[in-house]
């Protein structure tokens, strides 16, 4: 039997394979798991703090260009602002707090060059506020780090009446990350304990309950290592990382728990040994978590198309968590469960016997959608589109201040910025202009109506090129803003670049808002095909798609109230930037769509188990929801209270992710999963099952249904 049982398909033969290899599978994951695990510690050090921008654009031209020819002073610059209400700059005591931040810029190799302030251009017209530019060296995830690392001793510079803040886009995405990174931390103190709880209710065993925890850190430590070793060929934001945690705690629960009630079913009432149980499992069980994984790695692998280093290799850590988490699911969770047998209820509380793999509630629960199908339908549809009505009004922008609590430094230091300077001030363009143009690009600059200032231009270093630095008269994230940038493009000499960190901010928007009906269309269509070949089923395969799209778009309407307008913002503790972050569209789109689509595998798979063996729409119906629903509804409730406790944390986009995935993932349990689209399965009755001929002969033999008499084809 070791070698493998003509009547298991490949997965029935894998798990009998392992349940026959238990030391050859421990020792395999061991040593992945140590071995990449060793480098884990150092990833979040290693991984990159910056990398939001659109590859190729002009913003990112014009960095790379002032960054070779003027010293370094471009959007990945470092920004010091230093501030006395009661003295000028140019007092001996406030000058002499200036000269110290100069020389801890100086004395760090990241910062190639230290500008001192100059009247006119960065003392304001008050005499109480100076900036202090240091030219970055490195790129942007450098900048970024020599901000971590300079922020505090600058802070320290701070007293008697004296402020100094570290600020700009690199101290920006310092001090966002510094609060990220506080707030998972915080957030997993909290989601550990209550995902336990949550797993021995919904396992009823505490051996059990633990199975899908030894497949979260497999999974986190396997990943963490190769994210690390990643950074040696690329940068890899650190944002990947948090992602990684997220999907590896929610899908090691939905897949343990899936194989371990089907393992249940196979064992209890039955003859069947151990390794017979898990075969069994495998064979059924398994195969839909395969699929499931699949949809997931095809549905984040659509937001490679946007060309951001930072989406891409968020996608990334994500991705290869799935990969460990699947991987460890389907060798290793196997093998564990034959080796425990009976005493994976070990531990076990009063119920856990009670239904084991068919649950009595939830076979009344589908009994009654079969008799009532229109008046539940109706019900769930009308509070999807409710729900996703508010979408229509949905407006995006890139993040703002608002991200990064008040006492941040790059937030004091802006604050201080636009009041001394003005409200565009933090978000100056910075125009790169061939010298032969330059009087040309300034008469356009001081002409348009979005500009308040326009600097003197410096010359490059190789004379070729002007920098001249405009003041919008809004602030960086206004709206107006883009419209400006888009205006003086289209006006100013041919072969002038714009750059800045908010010209970047709006042209990754830009690309984002252009990118996102592809990456959705490349995900529903994906999703579809994946569908089909499962299911072996147009129809069906169709709906579970449509029924996604319904969930997500009332996840984005709840989002819409609560981010933009504001509705609940005391209760998460945020301040309304009045839109959502620009990559929700496309990110947490998705995300959420991997996370329907497994529940869809879950229960859609259960149901054509039942239709293969019986033929009966309302077997496969009712069984399929009998089968499956405690799954989806205990996996559903453990993801809720991990994104929740996401976002009762930290910035504004954790917030939005924790919030918009919790509710997507509440509306698609109750709503969706356990109620419209079993109704669809009733209306549609046997035609949810039909396959035309020529199609059946196109597609894959795919089965879930276990008959220990059919040899597998």
């Amino acid at each position: 039997m070791a070698g493998g049982d003509p009547t298991y398909g490949p997965l029935g033969r894998l798990g009998l394979w392992t349940a026959t290899h238990f030391r050859h599978v421990l020792v395999a994951w061991i040593l992945i798991a140590v071995g990449l695990g060793a480098f884990a510690p150092a990833a979040e050090h290693a991984l990159a703090g910056a990398g939001w921008e659109a590859s190729g654009s002009q913003s990112v031209q014009a960095r790379h260009l002032i960054d070779r020819q003027f010293s370094g002073l471009s959007s990945a610059a470092l920004q010091v602002v230093v501030h006395d209400d009661a003295q000028s700059v140019t007092s001996p005591q406030v000058a002499g707090v200036v000269a110290a931040a100069e020389r801890l810029l100086g004395a760090d190799g990241r910062v190639s060059t230290v500008v001192p302030p100059q009247p006119g251009i960065s003392i304001s017209r008050d005499g109480h506020s100076a900036v202090i530019q240091a030219g970055a060296a490195g790129d942007t995830n450098a900048m970024v780090r020599a901000a971590d690392a300079l922020k505090g001793p600058l802070s320290k510079l701070s007293g008697s009446g004296t402020t100094v803040a570290l600020t700009g886009s690199s101290g920006l995405w310092s001090d966002f990350n510094a609060a990220n990174r506080t707030a998972m931390m915080r957030s997993e103190l909290f989601s550990w304990p209550v995902t336990m709880a949550i797993l021995v209710l919904a396992f009823g065993a505490l051996v059990a309950a633990g199975l899908p925890l030894m497949l979260t850190i497999i999974g986190l430590m396997a990943a963490a290592g190769s994210l690390y070793l990643g950074t040696h060929v690329g940068a890899i934001s650190i944002w990947a990382m948090n992602f990684a945690l997220m999907f590896a705690l929610a899908l090691g629960i939905d897949y343990a728990l899936f194989l371990v009630v089907r393992f249940r079913g196979a064992r209890f009432g039955s003859a069947e040994d151990d390794r017979h149980a898990v075969a069994e499992t495998m064979d059924t069980a398994g195969k839909a978590v395969l699929f499931s994984g699949v949809t997931v790695l095809i549905s984040l692998s659509a937001v490679m198309l946007v060309p951001s280093p930072a989406f891409r290799s968020m996608a990334l850590g994500i991705m290869l968590a799935v990969v460990f988490v699947l991987a460890a699911t389907l060798t290793l969770l196997p093998a564990v469960l034959a080796r425990l047998g009976q005493r994976v209820d070990k531990g076990a509380l009063p119920w856990v016997h009670a239904g084991e793999h068919r649950s009595p509630r939830f076979a009344r629960w589908a009994e009654r959608l079969w008799r009532h199908p229109v008046a539940y339908g109706a019900a769930a549809l009308v509070a999807l589109v409710v729900l996703a009505l508010p979408i229509l009004g949905l407006r995006t922008g890139m993040p703002s201040i608002k991200v990064i609590p008040d006492t941040a430094s790059a937030r004091v230091g802006y604050d201080l910025v636009q009041q001394a300077f003005g409200p565009g001030a933090p978000g100056a363009i910075q125009v790169v202009v061939p010298t032969a143009s330059a009087h040309t690009a300034d008469a356009v600059l001081r002409a348009d109506h979005g500009i308040s200032a326009v600097m003197p231009a410096m010359p490059s270093e190789n004379g070729g090129w002007q920098l001249v630095q405009a003041v919008p008269s809004v602030d960086p994230s206004a709206k107006a803003l883009g419209a400006t940038v888009d205006r003086l493009r289209s006006e100013l000499p041919p072969g002038t670049l714009l750059g800045g960190a908010a010209v970047e901010n709006h042209d990754l928007e830009k690309l984002l808002a252009a990118k996102t009906r592809l990456v959705i269309g490349v995900v529903l269509g994906l999703g579809f095909l994946l569908l089909l070949i499962a299911l072996q089923a147009p129809l069906i395969a169709a709906l579970g798609v449509v029924t996604n799209l319904l969930a997500v778009g009332a996840a984005f309407g709840v989002a819409r109230l609560i981010f933009q307008d504001g509705h609940g913002a005391g209760l998460f503790g945020f301040e309304s930037q009045h839109f959502l972050d620009a990559w929700a569209p496309v990110f947490f789109f998705a995300m959420i769509f991997a996370i329907s689509m497994d529940y869809t595998v879950f229960l859609l798979s259960s149901a054509k188990e039942h239709w293969e063996r019986s033929r009966d729409a309302r077997d496969a119906m009712v069984n399929g929801v009998a089968h499956s629903g405690r799954v989806i509804f205990a996996a559903a409730a453990v993801m809720v209270a991990v994104f929740f406790t996401f976002a009762l944390s930290g910035p504004l986009p954790p917030k939005e992710m924790g919030v918009v995935l919790g509710i997507a993932v509440l509306l698609d349990a109750l709503l969706v999963r356990l109620l419209l689209l079993p109704v669809l399965l009733r209306l549609a009755g046997r035609a949810a099952w039909a396959t035309p001929r020529w199609l059946r002969r196109a597609l894959p033999d795919v089965r879930f249904s276990h008959d220990p008499g059919r040899s597998a084809r």
